[in-house]
């Protein structure tokens, strides 16, 4: 944690037989001896010490940590330390972030606030403590306007894209498949209703390309529509393809591009099968 690690390096720092400490004769009230920061710190919070002596005091630290910079800015936001821990504890109350985060920003703006605060004006360390509370009031803030995601419409959108996915799935190409699982067609069968109805294939390229004549893949394609045709309209038990001849070709269904607009207007078997299928 920023603070801890913030404390830890100023124990450090005021530790020891030569501690970083203050000459207090250079601030009227205060003792006439080295004294170290620590101690110092405890001077200040006490209620009965001056805000003539307090000001005096932070302005001597902070120009120190401005010119000198490393222990006397380390210094500086140790003696700090106690106003650091109370805003935090004040922003925890109003946001789920990270303690580090918020530590980090209020320390962060605590820093920045030591660089560029006017030593000229009262109350030097109330000035510094408000700096790092708005640098962390911002930081929460920003957390609690940031959009969140709606879980419920995460559920709403995937249960569309399930429906949108069956929906696309029972289409012809769905239903030419499931008549080859039930038995209705034939892969061949199934293949060239696809192929020359969906795909617009003619049917003299799907009988050249499986060394068929177009006459016979003519009267196979109009057998396997009506079976088609009396499997999607009629009784419930489907009835069973017959086996393809020896050699003729076994393939799956090519993918749908249009079914009904492509048939012949005297093909009734096969328009009703498109009806069938839409």
């Amino acid at each position: 944690m920023p603070l801890a690690t913030l404390r830890d390096c100023f124990g450090l720092l005021v530790a020891g037989p030569a501690p970083l400490a203050l000459d207090g004769s250079v601030v009227a009230g205060l003792p006439p001896r080295m004294v170290a920061l620590d101690e110092l710190r405890d001077l200040l919070l006490a209620g009965s010490c001056p805000q003539a002596v307090r000001d005096a005091v932070w302005a001597v630290v902070i120009r120190r940590s401005r010119r000198y910079g490393g222990p006397w800015t380390v210094g500086a936001a140790g003696m700090a330390l106690p106003a650091l821990h109370a805003v935090c504890a004040r922003l925890g109350g109003y946001s789920d972030l990270d303690r580090a985060d918020v530590q980090a920003e209020v320390l962060t703006g605590f820093l920045e606030a030591a660089a560029t605060v006017r030593l000229d004006l009262p109350r030097i360390a109330v000035r510094l403590r408000w700096a790092a509370y708005r640098a962390g009031l911002a930081l929460t803030v920003q957390q609690r306007e940031a959009p969140r995601p709606d879980l419920d419409l995460f559920q709403t959108v995937a249960a569309a894209e399930t429906v949108q996915s069956e929906t696309v799935q029972s289409g012809p190409e769905q239903v030419l498949t499931d008549a080859v699982a039930a038995g209705v067609l034939t892969d061949a069968e199934a293949d060239l209703i696809a192929a020359t109805r969906l795909d617009d294939l003619p049917i003299s390229a799907w009988a050249a390309r499986h060394a068929t004549a177009p006459r016979q893949a003519s009267r196979l394609r109009e057998r396997a529509e009506r079976r088609l045709l009396h499997h999607l309209t009629g009784p419930a038990a489907p009835s069973q393809a017959p086996r393809p001849p020896a050699g003729e070709p076994s393939r799956r269904p090519h993918p749908p591009a249009g079914f009904a607009g492509s048939l012949p207007p005297t093909d009734e078997p096969a328009r009703a099968v498109a009806r069938a299928l839409a």
